[in-house]
């Protein structure tokens, strides 16, 4: 067995997170030290209070680390057959500069992961996902003149996100006046190159901010400077995920089990089962799961539905079990919160079908309050209801308002 300079492999548990290119930064500003694990790094979980962080988002301008997220170069002259074979959507129809959100399945047309995919040039493509894909990636190319590797540690990225990001951009040099959503364009800074995106996970205006780890540093201080103005400020996971709730955007391993990954095979989830079937080009060719997803949509089988629902008071009720007529078991709840942004108690969940729609006029949550070192239980009505819980007008607008 090979023993590198971190000593022996199988020792790999004592090993400690790898701290991101801005860490610095980020550890400098953790008032609280709260850290947690993403991906083999260490991510902040909180810099200061989750409710300023969170009103940074919907208010002002924030910054999110995003070094951490999973990335894969895509290159060569077969490149978007090969992404054709691999994903759902028609990576060919995707131009350079554009971006859009995609998912692969397995043979049975379960999902593997979702994800963003870019397109650097016509033969070059950045897969950008939540957990580490290298030998599916690899094993899917065989027949294809392509070249795959994971660059993560390559690039250092941050999301801007807010209502004030682009008078921050502006601010600081970079004329994102004219870039629509889900395109991106690359501008010089600091002796090297700045890709700017028109992307985000929070369902607000936003850009993500991509470049190399030597110039890290140099991105998040001229950043802070340019922000200034506009109450700019560093948040933290927590922050970011309430924000993802109120958009109704989903996470693996936190609303999904990657079918790769499940142990109990009714785990899995198809695109039908998740809402995503949107993203479905079946006019494109083969690709992996087809048959399975033709004949989900011939047969009508799909036995799950992800929704959106509205819980009455305010008592978040992540991890919850739903009710049908408070007596019957059709489903769970995922991810939850009460909303700063609409004044609503929200939820993501999985309800057996047909609940979901024409039987859901009956739904309740069985919740569980701590009060006072105990727990009270309480059954909630629930309503059904379309996601995005929050979705501003200015995500979209170009270009945007000068907040």
């Amino acid at each position: 067995m090979k023993i590198d300079k971190l000593g022996d492999p199988r020792l790999h548990y004592k090993t400690p997170l790898k701290p991101t290119p801005f860490h610095a930064r980020t550890a400098a500003a953790n008032r609280q030290n709260s850290w947690g694990p993403w991906g083999g790094y260490t991510t902040a979980l909180t810099y200061d209070d989750d409710a300023m962080e969170h009103t940074a988002i919907r208010n002002g301008a924030s910054v999110y680390d995003l070094c951490p997220m999973v990335k894969y170069r895509i290159s060569g002259k077969e490149a978007a057959a090969y992404l054709n074979r691999l994903t759902v959507r028609n990576a060919a129809k995707l131009s350079v500069g554009g971006v859009h959100y995609t998912i692969w399945c397995d043979d049975a047309g379960k999902i593997i992961d979702d994800g963003t995919l870019f397109r650097l040039s016509e033969t070059e493509y950045r897969i950008c996902c939540q957990e580490r894909h290298l030998p599916w990636l690899i094993d899917s190319a065989i027949g294809y003149d392509v070249q795959i590797r994971e660059e993560t540690e390559e690039i250092a990225a941050l999301s801007l996100q807010g209502p004030c990001t682009y008078s921050v951009l502006k601010a600081a040099g970079f004329d994102v006046a004219d870039l629509k959503p889900f395109r991106m364009r690359t501008f010089a800074f600091d002796g090297g190159e700045l890709m700017i995106s028109r992307t985000g996970f929070t369902g607000d205006l936003g850009y993500e901010l991509w470049t190399t780890p030597d110039h890290a540093l140099a991105l998040w201080d001229h950043l802070f400077v340019a922000g200034a103005p506009w109450g700019i400020r560093p948040i933290g996971t927590h922050a970011l995920d309430l924000a993802r709730i109120e958009a109704g955007f989903i996470i693996t391993n936190v609303d999904f089990v990657p079918s790769h990954q499940a142990v109990r095979e009714d785990r899995c989830r198809s695109p039908f089962e998740l809402g995503l079937d949107w993203l479905i080009d079946f006019d494109k060719g083969h690709f992996t799961g087809r048959r399975a997803l033709v004949q989900e949509k011939a047969t009508g089988s799909s036995e799950w539905a992800m929704v959106g629902i509205d819980i009455e008071g305010n008592v978040s009720a992540e991890g919850s079990l739903i009710y049908h007529d408070q007596k019957h078991e059709v489903g769970y709840i995922t991810a939850a919160a009460w909303s700063p942004s609409v004044k609503r108690n929200i939820a993501l969940a999985h309800l057996k079908r047909p609940y979901h729609a024409e039987k859901s006029g009956n739904i309740w949550v069985e919740v569980y309050a701590l009060r006072e070192l105990q727990f009270h239980k309480l059954m909630l009505k629930a309503t059904v209801c379309e996601r995005p819980f929050f979705a501003p007008a200015r995500r979209r607008v170009t270009p945007p308002g000068l907040f």
